[in-house]
């Protein structure tokens, strides 16, 4: 489906595990997707200095152990569920 609004729930109920490659595919004239803290992906205010952006339009993201956070931060964006929890 690609990185879209809406996306928050589409790992539940998947097995994911640390080192599986979560790929973003998205226009990248539109939205980015940048790794974020858990109080940034809930309040989805970006932290200052940011986190690791990604804004290739087709991003591969390996994944660590954990608890992981991504949003497109452009504005209004998160607010309207351009964000995704994954736990590996």
């Amino acid at each position: 489906m690609g990185w879209s609004f809406g996306v928050v729930r589409w790992a539940k109920g998947k097995p994911i595990h640390a080192c599986d490659v979560l790929v973003f595919k998205y226009d990248p004239a539109a939205h980015d997707v940048v790794e974020v803290d858990e109080a940034a992906y809930n309040t989805c205010k970006m932290p200052i200095g940011g986190g690791a952006s990604h804004t290739s339009g087709h991003d591969r993201v390996v994944l660590r152990a954990g608890k992981s956070f991504f949003v497109c931060s452009l504005p209004g964006h998160c607010k309207n569920g351009m964000k995704i929890a994954i736990t590996a």
